[in-house]
């Protein structure tokens, strides 16, 4: 039996050309699925680790931190769009607002703000073991980058105060610093 027949077929079966643009579109089909699928491959593949950051949504008026609170948004889940993301808001809990005020004599101080609040989200995610950029949908989690807190029935912006893989430990008077 020849390799190549009279036809033009290998081994009796194929077009030798029908061979090469079936291997070609086969490439062509495998490389689009990397690029659209090898991010997701590589979560589902790789470790997960948790990922806590707490989010302080500063000077937030009365109606806003009291709706808040009202919501009790422990045990939510986080929304981006119209989809639920891998992270939950573990824990809500208001801190004083400190604002810098001028004196009648000139001088800058701190005061405290009668009716502003501080509102401190705690949020928990799942993300890939050593990843070198932990996020949250498209939203990276680093410390100091603004963050949108998006619930089904709450959504505020924010400033990431402190990020913790794996265990949530935060430092000795943390609450102090903002």
């Amino acid at each position: 039996m020849k390799l190549i027949d009279e036809k033009g077929k290998l081994l009796g079966l194929i077009n030798v050309v029908d061979l090469i643009v079936l291997l070609a579109v086969i490439a062509v089909v495998g490389a689009i699925g990397v690029q659209l699928l090898g991010d997701k491959v590589t979560d589902v593949v790789s470790e997960k680790v948790d990922c806590y950051a707490e989010v302080a949504i500063i000077g937030a008026a009365p109606r806003i931190f009291e709706e808040a609170i009202r919501q009790d948004l422990a045990g939510e889940r986080l929304v981006s769009g119209n989809e639920y993301l891998e992270g939950t808001v573990e824990d809500v809990w208001l801190e004083d607002y400190w604002m810098q005020a001028i004196t009648a004599d000139g001088r800058i101080v701190d005061a405290k703000d009668p009716t502003k609040k501080t509102i401190v989200v705690l949020i928990r995610a799942t993300v890939p073991k050593g990843t070198a950029s932990p996020k949250i949908g498209s939203q990276e989690l680093r410390a100091g980058r603004t963050y949108i807190v998006k619930t089904q029935t709450f959504e505020s912006i924010g400033t990431i105060r402190y990020v913790e893989m794996g265990a949530y430990n935060p430092p000795e008077g943390m609450s102090d610093i903002m």
